[in-house]
């Protein structure tokens, strides 16, 4: 027994652990370790070994088959774990280790503990043709089953091609290692075949490529300790199924703290731009702010924080990049966030700067009105408790969009500076009196002046307030201890959704 268990340790070999250890990788029973608490990990399906007789591979028989899982603690909680083994046939699936993989998935979802995936595999087994891509469809449809009933994290730490990439893809967040991780659907020798298209493996796929480009990868760590040390503090925000609160922790960080640095980190003139994650981090406990997605789409910000040592979800405009605009990106990369936030049990906290939907014939054409709509949906659909603070700008649908009143927001406040109306005051009065202007002896002069009288009117936030649309203004300095006493308030929310199968989001 000791020497079959030296030989399933043993993985693919000394040379190759020694080459993958040259490329800056750690072996997959390294990567456990590492990443779970020390001592906790439990295998499972230790000596399972492929079936295929077929070009050979009766003889090319390894216990484990290329993948290592199990289960083992995080922080003192459980979670289960797969990590495929670049060092046994490339990591390559087959159907025993699909069968090992998914075994662990259901274990998962019955104990309601997360799943983690550490993904390093050159795709489906070759030898095993059909057998293998069977495997790939049997995690997919568990992938799509714990959706929404434990949390699912793939990390990408090699290559992922073909049909491996569809379980990321379907997991809530994936994370990539910078050079050494790669992920696409045909790889660079046939786009070049079929389009006549020359890309490097890193351009096509790389980490960055898919943190930037498609959005497919929410961070980018530089090394494997770096993944692994993102995915437990991940973790750490998150409850270990669907049914759990999420984990609180002590602070030392007052309840009742005045910030008097918000009352002047908004410019005074609308157009000038700040950093809606000074205004987060100077609100949540100990300035901290674990943003996800922070390369895509970065005119809207999400991430994870606590407020008064709960876990909650952050969702802000940005006004250092397009002015905070809403455009197909950032709507499709905050709903995402909105639906797991909402799946998970975590509150949603909304700070709202944003001038509208970004106009051109791209974003039009590109379908801003079906991908705005799913942000829309995300939210009005969401039953968690929503707070939103809307710091300067709300206008057009898209005030309406930013979790307001109108879409079950509970607890929504204003600063001063607040703007809340259809347009901009120039563009409204060109609007609205065109006319006049054009007919004033000194045209300048009247269109100064009714500027000034819209913005009397709408450019604050007392006639939404004095409407019911907000439920206080506020002083910004006061924000913590405002949301922190309406975040107790709302601990035992209880709200549910008319009956149905599901609903119809505008994919």
């Amino acid at each position: 027994m000791r020497r079959r268990r030296e030989a399933v340790l043993a993985g693919g070999g000394e040379e190759r652990i020694a080459k993958l250890h040259a490329e800056g990788r750690l072996t997959a029973r390294e990567r456990v370790e590492l990443f779970l608490d020390p001592g906790s990990f439990q295998e499972t399906g230790v000596f399972v070994e492929h079936r295929i007789a077929d070009f050979g591979m009766a003889e090319r028989r390894v216990p484990g088959d290329g993948v290592v899982a199990g289960y083992g603690t995080v922080d003192g909680r459980k979670v289960f774990v797969f990590a495929q083994d670049f060092t046994v046939f490339g990591g390559t699936l087959s159907e025993e280790n699909a069968r090992k993989i998914c075994n662990v998935m259901d274990l998962a979802m019955e104990n309601g503990a997360p799943v983690i995936g550490l993904n390093d595999s050159g795709g489906a087994r070759i030898q095993e043709g059909v057998q293998s891509l069977g495997g790939y469809a049997e995690i997919f449809l568990r992938n799509t089953l714990a959706s929404g009933v434990v949390p699912q994290i793939s990390a990408v730490m090699g290559p992922c091609a073909g049909g491996a990439v569809y379980s990321p893809a379907i997991t809530d967040f994936v994370i990539m290692v910078k050079q050494t991780s790669q992920m696409f659907v045909t790889g660079p020798n046939v786009i070049k075949t079929v389009t006549n298209e020359d890309v490097t493996f890193e351009e096509l796929g790389g980490a960055m490529s898919h943190n930037t480009k498609s959005g497919v990868a929410h961070f980018a760590v530089d090394d494997d300790e770096a993944c692994l040390a993102a995915i437990r503090r991940l973790l750490s925000y998150l409850p270990s199924n669907n049914v759990d609160d999420p984990p609180r922790r002590a602070t030392d960080d007052p309840a009742d703290r005045m910030e008097s640095r918000l009352n002047d980190i908004v410019p005074p003139e609308p157009n000038r731009p700040y950093d809606m994650k000074d205004v987060v981090r100077l609100v949540m406990d100990d300035g901290e702010f674990f943003e996800v997605h922070e390369h895509f789409a970065p005119n809207i910000i999400v991430g994870f924080a606590h407020l008064d040592g709960r876990s909650v979800g952050i969702v802000g405009n940005q006004p250092a990049a397009l002015a905070g605009v809403l455009d197909i990106k950032s709507s499709t990369k905050a709903a995402r966030f909105v639906r797991f936030c909402d799946a998970f049990n975590i509150p949603l906290v909304t700070f709202e700067d944003v001038p509208g939907f970004l106009p051109g014939t791209e974003q039009e054409w590109g379908g801003i009105i079906r991908h705005g709509a799913k942000l829309l949906y995300a939210y009005c659909e969401a039953t968690v408790p929503k707070l939103t603070v809307v710091v300067r700008k709300a206008y057009g649908g898209a005030y309406d969009v930013m979790s307001s009143k109108h879409i079950r927001g509970d607890y929504n406040v204003a600063w001063p500076q607040a703007e809340l109306a259809v347009m901009g005051a120039e563009g409204a009065v060109n609007i609205l009196y065109r006319k006049e202007i054009a007919q004033a002896k000194k045209p300048a002069e009247a269109r100064a002046a009714l500027i000034e009288e819209y913005n009397e009117k709408f450019a604050n936030p007392y006639v939404a307030a004095a409407l019911g649309y907000l439920d206080d203004v506020i002083e910004p300095q006061e924000t913590r201890p405002r949301l922190i006493r309406a975040l107790r308030m709302l601990s035992n929310k209880r709200q549910s959704l008319p009956p149905k199968k599901h609903g119809n989001i505008p994919l």
